[in-house]
């Protein structure tokens, strides 16, 4: 049987991402230091949300204080995933035409530099020490271990089937991939670069996230509809939830209460909901509406804030945490996937679209 394209896979069929992280807690850090986010005059917090807009080749920059988009940055070929680095100056991107790791000033909105990847990238992350990226590629079934400093392949890892969403332990030791044609996760030691392990977890594993102690890793499920629970000690399985239709994204929020899963359904039939889980109890404690075909998510250090890109709905739904309701919607390019905070608030920028040049080096 021909192996399912995993773009095809999570940009909108029965079934990614799950981004299942905290600045505090989570594997990815999202870019922002763990103090929290200062509030602007009108409540919501200061800061930049990235959104990868795939469909619309493009990313959108948004002010997280006045939920205005900033400007779009046009020329970036399908866009998947993006992610802020842990010292908010750059934005690492994962783009598949060519198939290539984009880093972006993102205080000048320029090309910092590219490094070519494996076929049909998906994910990408920065490691907590800023040192080293990883980005998966769906169709080699392998993993790009990228040296920041020097912007070269460090190595190029085998990995299950279909790798998609990755995070790094919050101890930057292990970085965990989500095989989504497969049903595994693969455990990759961040230091030698190399597969240590497989841990079986169910059917279609889109993205993974980690406790703020780092004890265990959650994966949102797809094809099962469900969210899991890995203990990462014994790298066993020890839980499942049910949660909406076709999940793919996951994030916990600081202070590890909850965990949210975004669902996204199919493009015929779109979920629109956002899960809630207690993690005490490992069980639903509510259900929101965020919008047409949920699919990232990302919240912000306050823990007062989510973001939700809506992938047929092309916005981004900002989820009061606190009142569990969706107080804007951000109109974002088409087909927002990948999103990612800054706690810094964006750079001024000269234009509403701003074209990056790729391949090309802009200092």
């Amino acid at each position: 049987m021909k192996p399912v394209k995993l773009v095809s896979l999570l940009s909108g069929v029965a079934l990614f991402t799950g981004a299942l992280v905290s600045p505090s807690s989570s594997s990815e850090r999202l870019g922002s230091s763990l103090r929290p986010a200062p509030s602007s005059p009108k409540g919501m917090v200061e800061g930049t949300i990235w959104v990868a807009d795939e469909y619309g080749n493009s990313i959108t920059v948004i002010n997280a204080a006045t939920n205005k988009v900033v400007t779009r940055l046009t020329g970036i070929e399908a866009p998947h995933n993006l992610q802020v680095t842990p010292d908010n100056k750059s934005v690492w991107v994962a783009t598949g035409h060519p198939p290539m790791a984009l880093m972006i000033d993102a205080a000048t909105y320029t090309l910092h530099g590219s490094v070519p990847v494996g076929k049909h990238p998906a994910h990408i992350i920065v490691m907590p020490d800023g040192r080293t990226s990883f980005a998966t590629n769906g169709d080699d079934n392998t993993v790009t271990a990228i040296d920041v400093s020097a912007m070269k392949v460090l190595e190029t890892i085998e990995v299950g089937g279909g790798p998609h969403g990755l995070r790094p332990s919050p101890d930057g030791k292990w970085v965990y991939v989500a095989n989504a044609n497969d049903t595994t996760l693969s455990v990759i030691d961040s230091a030698n670069h190399n597969k240590v392990a497989d841990i079986q977890v169910g059917e279609k594993p889109v993205q993974v996230g980690f406790s703020p102690d780092g004890k265990f890793v959650y994966v949102s499920l797809n094809a099962e509809n469900a969210l899991a629970k890995v203990d990462v000690t014994n790298r066993k399985l020890v839980g499942k939830v049910k949660v909406g239709v076709g999940p793919i994204q996951v994030f916990v929020i600081p202070g590890n209460k909850y965990v949210l899963v975004a669902n996204q359904g199919t493009k015929d039939n779109p979920s629109t909901t956002v899960s809630i889980i207690d993690t005490a109890t490992f069980a639903v404690a509510a259900t929101v509406e965020t919008g047409k075909g949920a699919h990232g998510v990302v919240v912000e250090p306050s823990g007062r804030y989510a973001y939700v890109t809506n992938i047929y709905g092309n916005d981004v739904a900002v989820l009061d945490l606190t009142r569990r309701k969706v107080v804007a919607k951000i109109p974002t390019g088409a087909g927002p996937n990948g999103i990612s905070f800054s706690s810094i608030p964006p750079a001024p920028a000269a234009r509403s679209e701003i074209k990056v040049k790729i391949g090309t080096r802009n200092d």
